[in-house]
């Protein structure tokens, strides 16, 4: 039986990153970057795909007990059996220059016959390596990609069925450590690790980082697992934090909505920053804004929604025919065509995300007042065109109601900026009229009186879950009685079990393709936030409990949940939807939760 979504957990060494599942295989592992082909892809696929399995010998199904040791990414996975207990301890160390995969293996009590399945297939699962032994290490080469097993102390490795297979035996106390190395295969084989020591070091320094987290609020160990899941997101060399560390988990089981999430969206970036500056990560936070200003460098007309982890902004899609799909859910995608649609919002993001960096104490940049005034002076015309929205449809261009506010927050965030800082240059009156211009087209052309709701676009029937953000990013208050309507309107049109879709997929011709989608978790955690603002905050806190309660045994969260069949969807886990689930705890219970 194919593992489901929520059967993984994940490790990585904030370059890259492995789901293992609860049956001790890593099924998915993209080397040397998130971005990069996989090694490991039974994901999307069959074992034949590739995949990495370490567990006793006669066990055919899941672990009996899993958890990250507290305040980490290492994850101990422990198997009951009737010979005796035993663990296995993942991880992967941060790098000096080559990713190690480290594993493990400890007889808690008795005496248990342990089994090591190595399949490596490079490219996405469709190249099988040359496999030879060197110095007792078994080294897979394929074309660019080179990858070294060793095991400490050292266990018999033979060839079976296209595979690498260890058979041992441990006792109480015992332990064998594997150790898999990649690296450039015209580059000579890089050091090796101490498989223990970096055990020691990478708990250590999880637990310092860990230590730094300052909301001490209800569930701060959900709250904390969420922001090591965005810490392990970040690209370590250059602060941009991936979507996902996974590519076309589906929105829907056996449907085409199956997109490459391994990029950084601007989206984020204002989200991303308000969780991270909160909870206490400066460093963090001024990583991700260095990355934002290199990214969005260049000519205005030219933003793009999301960039590469170094800001490559080459991102072309394509498809893999020969994987299957999770749950035979195809196309299996790579890149995203999404990279060319115009997406008024992003500029919405980055100047609020700018303005919030100010306001938070980061250093200012010489440069990035220069970088906003460039692009107002391009939003001041170009905001009346229809665009895509923010959910990235693929069914034509529209006057977007969400998209048209966050225009409104760029001049306002543009306007606020310089009435504090009268020392900069801009254009304070233009900006002043273009702020009020949007907001009045808004309120005139995105608001339907008979229903005392927003709309989705200009002139439409349809609701977006988007609609949720007016009042929290200061477009309206909270109390105006066209807040309160949408509120209420959004969350009986859209709601499913008490969880919010992003809009009716099924029912609108928006999106431009066939099939439905679970319901949102980051816009069940806007319709908290919402509720919290319009003085429902019991509503919102029960609704928090709730979406906590979504998350895996290990806490982790899709992009996803499908409320009938009570799984997780999309891909996994999903920056987004622990991004809200930061800050929304951070907006119920900060004060009582601030350290």
């Amino acid at each position: 039986m194919h593992p489901r979504i929520e059967d993984y957990a994940l490790i990585g060494d904030e370059q890259t990153a492995a789901l293992i599942g609860r049956d001790g295989s890593v099924d998915w592992l993209c080397l040397p970057r998130f971005d990069s082909a996989a090694c490991f892809a039974r994901l999307l696929g069959d074992e034949d795909n590739g995949h990495w399995r370490v567990a006793p010998k006669d066990a055919d199904g899941p672990c009996a007990r899993r958890a990250y040791r507290p305040g980490t990414l290492v994850l101990d996975t422990e198997w009951e059996t009737a010979e005796g207990t035993v663990r296995v301890t993942d991880l992967m160390p941060q790098r000096d220059r080559a990713p190690d995969l480290v594993r493990i293996v400890e007889g808690v009590n008795g005496r248990v016959t342990m089994r090591s399945t190595l399949r490596l297939r490079f490219d996405y699962g469709s190249v099988m390596p040359w496999v030879r032994k060197v110095h007792g290490h078994r080294v897979a080469v394929a074309g660019p990609d080179s990858a070294w097993l060793r095991s400490e102390p050292p266990v018999r490795t033979w060839g079976e069925d296209f595979s690498t297979v260890s058979e041992f035996t441990v006792e109480e106390g015992e332990k064998v450590a594997f150790v898999l190395t990649w690296h450039p295969s015209h580059e000579r084989r890089p050091d090796l690790v101490d498989p223990y020591e970096a055990l020691r070091v990478s708990v250590e320094d999880w637990q310092a980082w860990a230590d730094r987290c300052r909301y001490d609020g209800p569930h701060r160990d959900v709250v904390l697992r969420s922001l090591i899941t965005l810490k392990a997101l970040t690209y370590r060399p250059t602060g941009g934090i991936v979507a996902a560390p996974t590519t076309s988990l589906p929105e829907e089981l056996g449907g085409v909505r199956n997109w490459d999430y391994r990029f950084c969206w601007l989206r984020d970036s204002t989200l991303t920053l308000g969780a991270l500056l909160s909870a206490g990560y400066q460093e963090e936070a001024e990583a991700w804004r260095k990355w934002l200003l290199r990214a969005v460098a260049g000519d205005p007309a030219d933003l793009q929604i999301m960039y590469g982890l170094a800001g490559e902004r080459r991102l072309p899609e394509f498809e893999l025919p020969w994987l299957s799909g999770f749950g035979a859910s195809a196309p299996v995608r790579i890149g995203n065509g999404a990279v060319d649609q115009l997406q008024l919002d992003v500029y919405g993001e980055v100047m609020d995300s700018l303005w919030l960096a100010r306001h938070a104490g980061l250093n200012t940049k010489p440069h990035m007042w220069a970088l906003q005034r460039t692009l107002m002076e391009f939003l001041e015309t170009a905001w009346r065109q229809p665009d895509e929205g923010l959910w990235e449809v693929r069914g034509g261009r529209r006057h977007f109601v969400h998209s048209k506010v966050m225009v409104w927050v760029a001049a306002d965030r543009a306007v606020r900026t310089l009435e504090e800082n009268p020392d900069l240059p801009g254009d304070l009156d233009g900006w002043r009229a273009m702020r009020d211009e949007v907001h009045r087209e808004v309120c005139e052309k995105g608001y339907d009186p008979a229903r005392n709701t927003f709309t989705q676009s200009y002139g439409s029937v349809e609701l977006d879950a988007s609609l949720l953000l007016i009042p929290r990013v200061g477009f309206l208050p909270p109390d105006d009685p066209r807040v309160i309507g949408t509120v209420d309107a959004v969350r009986a049109e859209l709601g499913h079990d008490g969880f919010m879709r992003r809009y009716s997929a099924e029912e609108s011709p928006v999106d431009g393709l066939p099939g439905g989608e679970g319901t949102f978790l980051v816009c069940s955690f806007w319709l908290a936030d919402a509720l919290h603002l319009t003085g429902r905050t019991k509503e919102a806190r029960e609704l928090f409990e709730r979406l906590v309660g979504l998350a895996n045994d290990v806490g982790l969260l899709a992009e996803e949940y499908d409320p009938a069949s009570g799984r997780l969807l999309g891909n996994f886990p999903q920056a987004f939807s622990h991004i809200g689930l930061v800050s929304t705890a951070l907006a119920l219970f900060g004060a009582e939760g601030a350290g």
